[in-house]
């Protein structure tokens, strides 16, 4: 053998060491990859898809550098995109959340409200703390009162994991917020965090419903024991389906599920269309009535609003019969969606935007006189602080949120919600799925984004001139119209004279 014949020799044999040592340590690495990503809490999709489920964040962090050549799309994704998602992200894990370079936010764009920076802003010293609002105040046993004007709205244990509704309910009682069962009931995980509660009453009487599925006090009375249950809301409507009773898959619906709903086990959860019992305006107000009256707390109601001749029915009604028949709240859900599961017309076509809904049911209370009696909370797609401060203009006393707070929870949009496959564990029931999502990390990180978002409304707020986010009106904003130019919001959306035989002087005579 002679001397190349032997270096050649060598060298193969050296590669292979080297191939040898680069496969173990490539293998050592992969199975510590796979140890952290598993036994870590904080990201869900790693700990679901160990090793590979890093690829998510490798390739969100390069879109920082390589913007302008792949990730271009900021804010041209749908229903929720790049920048509405990434600003709740930060505000979850509590990271700065300012941008450099300019906004990527066209400013031409109709139907976006820009808010009215003042010329003299308050100082620190001139700022105030957020106001009370009140619920029920002289009508109901048991008002009830809160600061916050931004909350966790209608969810369903079901529709959401044990998990997820854990985290929620600690995370809303560690920011001072509110929780609303959605109508799957009240479990044991919605009480675990201490929260203040909504009972939401769906249409099938979910958790409070006796054997023929009808309305009963007794269960009624039995949840107004939770001391937690502050308030209930009658849903007529919801504006994922408006029209349509809510659907839960028979393979979401396990044992605790059906215990919690009283319903079979992994039979397909269909409402009704609407309450059996409701049947005109006045049956809506008297089971309204009703429910203040077995339960000493307020009563409410929520609607995705379409037909509106309705609401002069509605106002006229409450008159007549009385101001002790009117709802203590009037949750305006707007059509632009939802995270349950709906036919796609429904889903795409059915109902009014917010933009209209909530305007137009704020001002008909004003005109009967009836704006200081019902408080308005609406929700729909508002998970950013303008949008929250936009409906707070529009005006609502305060603003739901689902979705915000599944992407606070771990949620990428992976549009799984209704097919029990969602890969951060929020809305499936797959053990193995759940596992991911942990309830102490992502009660930290819903207390976060809830404090984070209405710190940057009071910001808002402040910079109009406002001292605090309550004083926000049709005045501090104006809305981009078909041509691209902003014009005041007020003359869009005029707010009405109360009619004089609803003024408070009349009334009282």
């Amino acid at each position: 053998m002679n001397g190349l014949q032997q270096f050649t020799l060598g060298f193969l044999e050296l590669l292979a060491v080297a191939t040898a040592v680069s496969v173990v340590v490539g293998l050592g690495v992969l199975a510590w990859m796979y140890v952290v990503d598993v036994t870590q809490t904080r990201h869900a999709v790693r700990r679901n898809y160990p090793v590979i489920g890093r690829f998510r964040y490798f390739f969100e962090h390069l879109g920082e550098f390589f913007r302008q050549y792949f990730f271009a799309l900021d804010r041209e994704e749908l229903p929720f995109n790049r920048a509405q998602r990434s600003w709740v992200y930060r505000a979850a894990k509590n990271l700065d959340s300012t941008v450099a370079f300019g906004s990527t936010l066209p400013l031409n764009q109709p139907g976006d409200i820009l808010f009215l920076n003042c010329l003299i802003p308050p100082l620190e010293e001139d700022i105030k703390p957020r106001s009370k609002l009140s619920f029920g105040e002289g009508y109901a046993e048991q008002p009830y009162t809160t600061e916050a004007f931004f909350n966790i709205s209608a969810m369903s244990f079901g529709a959401l994991s044990e998990p997820a509704v854990r985290a929620l309910s600690r995370g809303a009682a560690k920011a001072g917020i509110w929780l609303n069962t959605g109508e799957g009931g009240l479990a044991p995980y919605h009480l675990e965090g201490g929260c203040d509660l909504i009972f939401q009453i769906g249409t099938a009487k979910y958790g409070v419903r006796d054997e023929q599925g009808r309305l009963s006090d007794d269960r009624l009375r039995h949840i107004a024991q939770h001391e937690q249950v502050r308030m209930f809301e009658i849903k007529l409507s919801q504006g994922a389906k408006p029209g349509k009773g809510g659907i839960l898959p028979g393979i979401k619906v396990t044992d605790i599920i059906a215990s919690t709903r009283g319903i079979p086990v992994g039979v397909d959860s269909i409402s009704p269309n609407r309450h059996r019992e409701i049947h005109t305006v006045e049956d809506l107000l008297h089971l309204i009535h009703h429910v203040r009256n077995v339960t000493g707390k307020p009563v409410g109601i929520k609607a995705a609003i379409g037909q509106t001749a309705w609401l002069d029915e509605f106002c006229q009604r409450i008159h007549e019969l009385g101001l002790d028949y009117a709802p203590d709240f009037f949750t305006v859900d707007s059509a632009d969606g939802g995270s349950g599961a709906a036919p796609l017309s429904l889903m795409d076509l059915m109902g009014l935007p917010v933009r209209r809904s909530l305007p137009l049911v704020a001002d008909k209370l004003v005109e009967y006189g009836l704006r200081q009696r019902i408080r308005v909370i609406c929700s729909g797609k508002m998970i950013n602080p303008a949008g929250v401060a936009a409906a707070l203009c529009l005006g609502a006393d305060c603003v739901n949120s689902a979705r915000g707070f599944m992407f606070a929870l771990g949620c990428i949009q992976a549009m799984q919600c209704n097919r029990n496959t969602c890969p951060t564990g929020v809305t499936t029931h797959d053990p193995k799925l759940q596992q991911g999502l942990d309830p102490t990390d992502k009660a930290e990180r819903v207390a976060h984004y809830a404090g984070n978002l209405m710190h940057e409304v009071e910001l808002i707020a402040h910079s109009c001139g406002a001292t605090e986010p309550r004083q926000l009106n049709r005045s501090h904003a104006q809305i981009i119209n078909e041509r691209g130019l902003p014009e005041p919001l007020a003359e869009v959306y005029p707010v009405p004279e109360i009619r004089p035989e609803f003024l408070p002087h009349r009334a009282a005579g």
